[in-house]
């Protein structure tokens, strides 16, 4: 074997591992062959021979190295079966589900231009090793450590201290941890919901949200969600019509539209959620895009008969999985036990580290730099967009989405299916409770700024205004 490079950023087990490998692979050490004994290897790389054991054991690990014993180690046969895709599609094409898993898939080819995610390289940096690493040191017990179900105390804490920054009146009895919005969405079908209740969901609105009503096996109702909350004349009539048992909200920067909700409107919600006594449940998952100062309900209601949640998985790391709830004891109560009967409890590394970040400063820090990131694309992909004919006539409030509305006489459906096959993601329906929306499209501030998004639009309405002038005048010489 070549010596190996030690000035390279690489560690010395994993350029063994990797050689040794390819070795394997190309053929060149047949099934049998005997490696190198540790010793041997280590005495000519001149490395520690538990380098070459680190090396050794992961080849064994992944199966093309097998120990025989004190005989030492041999190239193993493969018994890999046969090929198949790498990846399986959770969902139907272009369904919630599939939308979602485009966005984690992260396939090197595909503009996400839909996606309900920040690009990796946006969040690369929030969350350094050596955070992690302080994060563990503060866990007595290290990995062995467990979680209180209802979260570590300390981070509840700091989490009811950020929520009272947003003039939410919390104390850290009131807060429950979670893997993010939608296990805290899975939590809340679990504690409140019966087969047949009446749901109201805003339209558009977030699209797995709606397929997890549907797997609960209740009846949805949409409400219209206007740029400034949710339509009050229809919410009231829902209320007087269907008797709901909750409703599912989104006060600060809607998602799919990235509008806000004004605090009349809000206030209006709440007088009629008491009326109809009507469960109010708010995501705030975006709360943490917003630069300003915003009115949600759990603040007006000071969370009286409001299931407050949100999530650091969007705006610090998918990869660390945190998100929270806030709710009056009795509510929290209910959730909780459906969180024990549901996954028992979150991850003590998770929460150790966010604490960590939370206490240290980083976490704000981090936001202040996202938030103006994001205003800067924002401006960006609205000229593009609009440059390329679409419709923004309700700008977003900040953060992640704009909600276009495509130029007449486009079809939506086949513009979306053209999309994907030149790999670029784009969706609207979806965000539709009755799946019926094909005027509108959500775009991802970020993905959007891409050129190759407002060429392909150009093209798109081009060819349609073509098709649409052969179609007048095919009419006209027919008359």
């Amino acid at each position: 074997m070549a010596p190996l490079d030690r000035s390279s950023t690489v560690p010395l087990a994993d350029q063994i591992e990797s050689r040794l490998a390819a070795l394997i692979v190309s053929g060149q050490m047949p099934v049998g062959a005997k490696l190198t004994s540790i010793r041997a290897l280590a005495s000519q790389l001149s490395v520690s021979p538990n380098t070459v054991v680190t090396a050794y054991d992961r080849l064994v690990a992944r199966g093309v190295v097998e120990t025989h014993g004190t005989a030492g180690f041999f190239v193993a046969e493969s018994t890999a079966p046969e090929a198949l895709p790498s990846q399986l599609e959770a969902g139907e094409a272009h369904d919630a589900v599939w939308l979602a898993q485009q966005a984690h898939d992260q396939r090197a080819s595909l503009l996400p231009a839909s996606s309900g995610a920040l690009p990796v390289s946006w969040l690369e940096d929030a969350i350094p090793a050596a955070v992690v690493q302080r994060g563990l040191a503060r866990s007595v017990g290290g990995m062995a450590a467990r979680c209180p179900p209802q979260g570590m105390p300390e981070l509840r804490e700091r989490i009811a201290m950020l929520m009272r920054g947003q003039g939410i009146a919390v104390d850290a009895s009131r807060v429950l941890s979670c893997y993010g919005g939608t296990h805290a969405i899975d939590l809340i079908c679990r504690a409140f919901l019966k087969p047949g209740d009446v749901v109201l969901v805003e339209t558009p609105g977030y699209h797995l949200l709606f397929d997890r009503l549907r797997e609960a096996g209740v009846k949805m109702v949409g409400i219209p969600r206007r740029h400034d909350g949710i339509d009050l004349d229809q919410l009231e009539a829902a209320c007087i019509e269907h008797r709901p048992r909750l409703l599912f909200i989104q006060s600060v920067l809607h998602n799919p539209t990235g509008w806000g909700s004004s605090a009349a409107n809000l206030h209006r919600v709440l007088m009629l959620a008491e009326r109809h006594h009507l469960l109010l449940a708010e995501d705030d998952v975006h709360g943490h895009f917003h630069a300003g100062s915003v009115t949600r309900l759990a603040q007006l209601a000071e969370l009286r008969g409001v299931v407050y949640y949100s999530s650091f998985c969007k705006a610090l790391s998918p990869a660390l999985r945190v998100g929270y709830m806030a709710a009056e004891p009795t509510l929290l109560k209910a959730l909780l036990r459906a969180k024990i009967q549901s996954v028992l409890t979150t991850a003590t590394l998770n929460e150790n580290v966010l604490l960590e970040l939370l206490a240290s400063g980083r976490f704000r820090k981090h936001l202040d730099r996202l938030q103006q990131k994001l205003a800067a694309a924002r401006q960006v992909s609205t000229r593009a967009l609009r440059g390329a004919g679409m419709l923004l006539d309700r700008p977003a409030e900040g953060g992640l989405f704009l909600w276009g509305e495509l130029p007449a006489g486009v079809d939506a459906d086949a513009l979306v299916k053209d999309a994907y096959r030149q790999h670029i993601l784009l969706a609207g329906a979806a965000f539709d409770v009755a799946n019926a929306d094909q005027r509108h499209l959500r775009f991802n501030v970020v993905h959007a700024q891409h050129p190759r998004l407002a060429e392909f639009l150009s093209q798109r309405w081009q060819a349609s205004a073509q098709a649409q002038q052969l179609i007048r005048r095919a009419a006209e010489r027919s008359r």
